[in-house]
């Protein structure tokens, strides 16, 4: 496939003499522990350093930028109806809580379809589902390009629908490319990445269509404008479905981390899905996560969704301010998102991490309760900016601390479990703080939400850091190091349960 990998020439022959051990003695397969013993026999001939049967590639980054557009324009289309929900309420002559589900169908129809998406995954890989996912995803914006009339409002819905199909197959997977393309020291920062992604483009599904779609009264100006938002997103989805298709690759072809290479080692027939989902199930901390996740996001879901609303209801007229307050709790998240994931790889401190995280987007959701109704919009931008650092910077974390307590499940189960959480909590929250906001006001829907949150963080200091991971990655590299002096290993992988 044209991979540059991160070595030199010296490092390549160390690793094809390295792997032609298993060639010298071909009545003996080389199973997992003498591959990780390859990975720290010292040659002599070559200056003593030691050969390796892990290796990054530099297409790893390449995967992980795919991902991550692909991700985007999914996400853009997510939030694209919502927010500027009074103009297309007028356009298609519809009530508020019609376009709401225009947010809410991503959240719906991701319930149904994570199982069979899930086991896709497992069974196929990572290359079908970026196809499906960005098939799909074009499929759906030329849909909405043949919708821009007021009768069609159906037409539209139908596009949306094929996107919140799209966003089944994209969701779950930036752990699972961390772990499959990535090393250990930065596998959290490649998650971080993959969901900077989702989140890039959920901002701009805040910034672009205010801009692009003003509040006129001319019914055919305002379907051409939408013609025109409709036009550019169907243009970006079919140039990165051609990109997906000519340059996304399964996964490489030597692990990147000993995590991996015990993963690959586990044949394909002694895999059960139901029984790694009934396994999870079993995962008392992981379970509690899955609710504390559901919890934070769904609260994330329901603040993105009702934002115009909320803006509108304080300060009339201010459809591109509302825009511009999204788009500044997206980007302080994307911030979050990367810091969090650099601190994870720096640390390992994953429990830590994610409760102080949570506690954080709590207080910062609070804070945003009190200050909306001020009247002052600058108040609001940089309470918005407070409470989108912790609460979006919170979505790796999730992702990468479901891995650490369900490795050596597949990461694409664990995410689904998680984002399944998320999308049912985000209908709750959403049709339940439109009802309190229509019956009594923003401060109290405001306050639902933070009761839910603070709930969360309970939940969150209750789980117990497991982290089989990290254990894993920790135990290949004591045995490794064991055999190259010469030392009985205290251990097995194959004999210690992960």
């Amino acid at each position: 496939m044209g991979d540059n990998p991160d070595f030199d020439d010296k490092e390549i022959k160390e690793e094809k003499n390295c792997l032609d051990l298993g060639k010298t003695n071909p009545s003996k397969s080389v199973d997992l522990e003498e591959q990780i013993e390859c990975t720290s026999i010292s040659n002599e001939d070559q200056d003593n350093r030691p050969t390796t049967t892990t290796r990054l590639y530099k297409r790893r980054w390449v995967m992980v930028c795919l991902f991550s557009c692909y991700s985007l324009c999914n996400a853009f289309q997510w939030i694209q109806y919502g927010i500027i929900n009074n103009i297309f309420m007028k356009f298609y002559n519809v009530d508020s809580f019609t376009i709401d589900w225009m947010s809410m169908v991503y959240m719906l129809t991701y319930i149904p379809f994570i199982w069979p998406v899930s086991w896709l995954l497992d069974k196929k890989g990572l290359r079908l589902i970026a196809l499906m996912a960005t098939a799909i995803n074009c499929l759906g914006t030329w849909i909405k390009v043949a919708s821009v009339r007021p009768n069609l409002f159906w037409v539209t819905m139908l596009g949306q629908f094929a996107g919140s199909l799209s966003q089944v197959f994209i969701l779950g997977m930036p752990s699972r490319l961390a772990s499959v393309w990535f090393g250990s020291e930065e596998v959290s920062t490649a998650c971080s990445i993959g969901v900077f992604g989702n989140q890039l483009g959920i901002a701009i599904g805040f910034l672009v269509p205010p801009i692009l779609v003003p509040n006129v009264d001319n019914i055919d100006e305002l379907a051409y404008h939408i013609s025109i938002m409709f036009y550019i997103t169907a243009g970006v989805a079919t140039v990165i479905f051609i990109l997906v298709v000519f340059m996304f690759q399964e996964k490489p072809e030597i692990p990147p981390t000993l995590a991996q290479v015990q993963a690959r080692s586990i044949p394909p027939e002694q895999y059960s899905y139901m029984a790694s989902i009934l396994r999870l199930l079993h995962n008392l901390p992981f379970m509690l996560l899955v609710i504390s996740y559901g919890l934070n996001v769904g609260c994330f879901y329901a603040v993105s969704t009702l934002l115009n609303r909320m803006i509108i209801e304080h300060y009339p007229g201010e459809e591109v301010n509302a825009g511009r307050i999204g788009l500044t709790i997206v980007i302080a998240g994307m911030v979050g998102s990367l810091i969090c994931g650099i601190w994870l790889d720096k640390t390992k401190t994953y429990k830590q991490t994610t409760l102080a995280v949570y506690l954080l987007s709590f207080v910062g959701m609070v804070v945003y309760a009190f200050t909306l109704n001020l009247g002052h919009l600058w108040v609001v931008f940089v309470m918005s900016g407070a409470l989108g650092f912790f609460m979006t910077g919170y979505l790796p974390l999730g992702f990468e601390f479901a891995v650490e307590l369900t490795f050596p499940e597949c990461e694409g189960t664990s995410s689904g479990l998680l984002n399944c959480s998320a999308q049912i909590f985000g209908i709750i929250f959403t049709i339940g703080q439109g009802k309190i906001i229509e019956h009594f006001g923003t401060f109290a829907g405001n306050i639902f939400l933070c009761v839910f949150l603070f709930i969360g963080t309970i939940m969150t200091a209750f789980i117990k850091s497991d982290l089989r991971r990290q254990k894993a990655n920790h135990l290949a590299e004591t045995q490794a190091a064991s055999k190259q002096a010469g030392i009985s290993p205290p251990a097995t992988l194959k004999e210690v349960k992960v």
